[in-house]
């Protein structure tokens, strides 16, 4: 019993802990980490909530004070995650028109460098066309293996890193005025381009991937913060339809890229529909969206996928959309606006991180 004890207590303990560093602002990474895993979090509550009800569970105030702390806890996890559950409103429409020139299809695929299992995103890539398609971590020996891709890609941007951020983009539709930009961190690029659909239509794509706080490589989240919050700002100035992808080391429910949301005016099409992880690859009971694909309004979805395996850490999503302008106000977003506590807590984070380019 007292073994039953200890372990109800431990997961009480980490369950208010998680709880409590979800709502202070403080960046550092063991302070975050705890908005990654708000799905397990949540499983947490649950059961310390049932070894509670079964094992302490004596009538007195404590007691009590045990049993409301959790549910209050657990009511404030389960608020994050919602919206991502197929039960919360629709962000993004679905587009049930018939295809025509204004489409585009996208896949991003965190490749792990050392992964050596190219022949298993070739597949995928032969399997689904994607006329966009973004690798992250891939070095030259990747895109070595990708050169195959290029008599259907015609339009690339090739930036072989040996750090973990280098960066492919293959398309088969025209690419103008791309810029390769170094926003934050000297070694960390993000690729700017405009994409001409085969209608005409013009638009903007950002691809990012950013720090990630962690031991091993910032210790903080303030690089990875200002680099989504400078590309929200940039992107709210923008006259055409704009995607944001990558892998962004940051999870979509978490309080930067909600205000990166809020800032940039950005759509999320999981919102209602599901929670779409693609980390980790290797262990089913620690999985988070990581990967992400943020659309303007004139946007509508047809197809949003996470992909198998190719042998990374991250499993490869894939989105098809449809450009409808007339037709935006079916998108409901559920952000509000940002308000000036927020907008101060963004000029701040940027002003930490000493960015080497604000406005592009």
């Amino acid at each position: 019993m007292l073994i039953f004890k200890l372990l109800c207590w431990t997961l009480y303990g980490v369950s208010m802990l998680s709880t409590i560093a979800s709502l202070v602002k403080w960046d550092h990474w063991w302070v975050r980490m705890f908005d990654f895993p708000r799905i397990q979090i949540v499983a947490i509550h649950f059961l310390s909530l049932l070894f509670g009800l079964l094992i302490v569970w004596p009538d007195d105030r404590w007691s009590l004070l045990f049993v409301a702390s959790l549910l209050i806890s657990m009511a404030y996890q389960m608020s994050k995650i919602y919206p991502y559950t197929p039960f919360s409103k629709k962000e993004v429409s679905r587009c049930m028109e018939t295809a025509d020139q204004n489409e585009i299809s996208l896949m991003v695929s965190n490749v792990l460098t050392p992964n050596r299992q190219a022949d298993k995103l070739l597949k995928l890539v032969y399997r689904y066309q994607p006329d966009i398609l973004l690798t992250l971590e891939s070095d030259q020996w990747w895109q070595d293996q990708l050169s195959v891709l290029e008599q259907a890609y015609p339009h690339t941007v090739k930036i072989p890193l040996d750090n973990l951020y280098g960066m492919h983009l293959y398309s088969k539709l025209n690419l103008t005025e791309t810029k390769v930009l170094y926003l934050v961190e000297e070694d960390i690029p993000s690729i700017h381009s405009l994409v001409t659909l085969r209608s005409g239509e013009k638009i903007e794509i950002h691809c990012l991937h950013p720090e990630p706080p962690s031991p091993t490589e910032s210790e903080t989240s303030t690089s990875r913060d200002a680099e989504l919050l400078i590309v929200g700002k940039n992107v709210k100035q923008s006259s055409c339809p704009v995607i944001v992808l990558g892998d962004l080391n940051d999870v979509a429910w978490s309080r930067t890229t909600k205000l990166f949301q809020k800032i940039s005016g950005l759509l999320d099409p999981r919102i209602g529909r599901g929670f779409f992880n693609t980390f980790h690859a290797g262990y089913w009971f620690l999985r988070w969206p990581l990967d992400h694909v943020f659309i303007s309004k004139e946007f509508l979805l047809r197809t949003i996928k996470v992909l198998p395996s190719i042998g990374s850490d991250h499993f490869p999503v894939f989105m098809h959309l449809h450009l409808n302008p007339p037709k935006a106000h079916l998108n409901d977003s559920q952000q509000a606006p940002p308000d000036r506590e927020e907008k101060d807590w963004a000029d701040e984070k940027i002003e930490n991180a000493d960015p080497k380019i604000r406005v592009f």
